[in-house]
């Protein structure tokens, strides 16, 4: 199976600076998450309208918002909190969405499962600057997981280069970066430097 890049935006960005930044590294993502929680749908909508003009793939793109939004927008889909919308629900309302949970324990995860999650997001899994004091959940946890949920699960949380080994090697089907890559001098090279990462893993299993 591929290991999956997943990118998402800070929330404290430019819309122009965003959208200039997912251009150069959507060739090397698999999906750019839009976390822009301070917008209104409408500024979302004009958000993704933006993208799109930006010749940025809207299969890649996944809103942290509304499921009705995104799928007025196109995107591929939506990534719920653990709050957030019921997940039975959205999948029902719009099967053609792909849907993905933020979860923090095994319960949850084996919860958004049941319920027809498409992947999970768990975190966090290292020493985080978007967690300051928070202890980690670290790879034990990610591995209790992995090994008993049967859908993709993407770790989040102190992502770096150096480390994605690790948490491929614990069951992970991928990463996702925050600041990483859209607070990076350089988003491009940090987007490629994680992408080659998640690459050794998938040709190592080739092999």
């Amino acid at each position: 199976m591929k290991k999956e890049l997943h990118v998402i935006s800070t929330g404290q960005q430019e819309k122009a600076d965003v959208i200039k930044i997912a251009r150069s590294i959507h060739t090397y993502v698999d999906y750019i998450h839009l976390r822009e929680n301070h917008r209104s749908p409408e500024e979302i909508l004009h958000f993704i309208q933006g993208m799109k003009e930006a010749d940025i793939p809207l299969s890649k793109v996944i809103l942290n918002g509304p499921s009705s939004v995104a799928l007025a927008g196109g995107v591929a889909g939506v990534q719920l909190s653990h709050r957030g919308e019921d997940v039975l629900k959205v999948k029902k309302n719009y099967p053609m969405l792909r849907v993905g949970c933020s979860v923090h324990s095994l319960s949850e995860a084996l919860e958004k499962e049941k319920k027809g999650a498409d992947f999970l997001l768990f975190g966090h899994v290292f020493e985080s600057n978007s967690k300051p004091g928070l202890r980690p959940r670290g790879l034990h946890a990610l591995q209790e997981i992995t090994a008993y949920v049967s859908i993709p699960v993407i770790a989040i949380g102190g992502m770096i280069p150096s480390n994605v080994q690790e948490v491929l090697t614990a069951g992970a089907s991928g990463v996702a970066v925050l600041s990483g890559i859209f607070g990076a001098n350089d988003p491009e090279r940090a987007a490629f430097n994680y992408h080659k990462e998640l690459e050794v893993k998938q040709n190592d299993h080739l092999r």
